[in-house]
């Protein structure tokens, strides 16, 4: 299974015609590369299944939301989805994104909720030898360089300013990604390369996972 090379050539026709006339005269094009993109997103998710516990795939609307916009374009030029894992036990989503020039996957927190900050945010205060062994392996290296997300100016509230790990605990998404050129999207192992992220992401998953689901002293909080 493999990305068609008409549909990054259709991607780029629509975000040069990003307009409602246009992409309804060649819906039906739209129609036929979507259907093929989402069978190569299934291929992606029955490979996750053989080594994660994963619950749903979800294919993103290619409508975009302008309500609150200053970009009034209506369409987004790309296909995106994502892939849940399953259980309270099991935390971190997959995600990757199909656009000419612009794709990439990636895993992580995008928008951890308040208490789950906290938790991740005592936990480094506390100790950061194991995910500083995770971000500086070898393999981790190699397919995402570094951990990657917005962070605070200086120390969150109730955290020394002058802490040893300030740059782990001021962040407030904690995100890994992979950047792919055309070239890497439509080659015939684009779809191993994928799945071999994914693979590469689960110590630090793993790790994660057991903070959210534990308390300070190592005690698990999931009923």
């Amino acid at each position: 299974m493999t990305i068609s090379k008409s549909t990054l050539e259709f991607l780029s026709k629509l975000k040069e015609n990003n307009n409602r006339d246009w992409f309804n005269e060649h819906k039906p094009k739209f129609q036929i590369e979507q259907n093929k993109v989402k069978q190569f997103y299934n291929s992606i998710m029955e490979q996750l299944k053989t080594h994660d516990d994963i619950e749903q795939l979800k294919m993103y609307r290619v409508y975009r939301d302008v309500r609150f916009s200053k970009d009034k374009t209506p369409y987004k030029p790309h296909f995106a989805g994502s892939f849940s894992r399953a259980t309270k036990k099991l935390r971190g989503g997959y995600y990757l994104r199909i656009r000419p020039g612009e794709s990439f996957l990636a895993g992580g927190f995008w928008q951890p909720n308040k208490e789950d900050l906290l938790r991740i945010r005592k936990e480094f205060e506390m100790d950061s030898q194991e995910i500083r062994e995770i971000m500086n392996d070898k393999n981790f290296r190699n397919f995402f360089g570094k951990l990657q997300g917005d962070s605070l100016k200086t120390a969150p509230r109730g955290f020394d300013k002058s802490h040893p790990d300030l740059d782990l605990i001021r962040m407030k998404q904690f995100i890994v990604v992979r950047n792919f050129s055309d070239e890497e999207v439509l080659a015939s192992n684009f779809l191993e390369e994928i799945d071999q992220s994914y693979k590469a992401m689960r110590p630090y998953f793993n790790y994660m996972s057991e903070i959210l689901t534990t308390d300070l002293n190592g005690v698990s909080i999931i009923e």
